[in-house]
């Protein structure tokens, strides 16, 4: 069996500390990438939501959809940028609007330390400026999840939507959300 130097030792905790670090940089890389449809830049720098036919004008409007297709659905909370749980709410690369929901399939014993808008309870509806943020959020979200399976959860993009939904939910209760999301 081979020996390892103390050197090589900290050059490989070093190589595998980085590529954590490298992951994060290259999600937050993809969500700040500059195709898909065109956006509006207010004073502060922020970015709005192109209108379009392909992303919906707010979280809201998303999760009143998705409730008027799933009775078990029940709206908890939208967020302003001062109550956003992720600090994305009207940011760079960040969302321009995020609702949480709750899904009363979801056995209150399974989720009852949990905060009333926690993703568990339900899940949340975050609307980017396009599908690729979107997309580059759900992958950087997926990511940890490998890592982590107690924070596993399913999640649904299309156009700058992405719905995120409970792990609480069985696969085909997850896909009712699919379903009435459109994809």
């Amino acid at each position: 069996m081979a020996t390892i130097t103390l050197e090589e030792f900290v050059i490989i905790r070093r190589t595998a500390l980085a590529v954590p670090v490298a992951l994060a940089a290259l999600s937050l890389a993809a969500c700040s990438s500059s195709g898909g449809s065109p956006t509006a830049t207010d004073s502060a720098g922020v970015v709005a939501p192109a209108e379009n036919s392909s992303t919906p004008k707010t979280a809201a409007d998303v999760t009143k959809t998705l409730g008027a297709k799933i009775a078990t659905l029940k709206p908890i909370k939208t967020y302003a940028a001062e109550d956003d749980p992720n600090h994305l709410l009207g940011r760079p690369n960040g969302y321009s609007s995020k609702t949480a929901f709750g899904d009363s399939r979801v056995k209150a014993d399974d989720v009852e330390y949990l905060k009333e808008d926690a993703v568990e309870r339900g899940g949340s509806v975050e609307v980017f400026t396009t599908e690729e943020a979107a997309q580059a959020r759900m992958d950087f979200i997926q990511t940890v999840a490998k890592g982590l399976p107690a924070v596993g959860e399913y999640d649904y993009v299309k156009g700058g939507v992405l719905v995120r939904v409970s792990r609480f939910l069985t696969p085909d209760q997850a896909k009712d959300y699919q379903a009435a999301l459109g994809g």
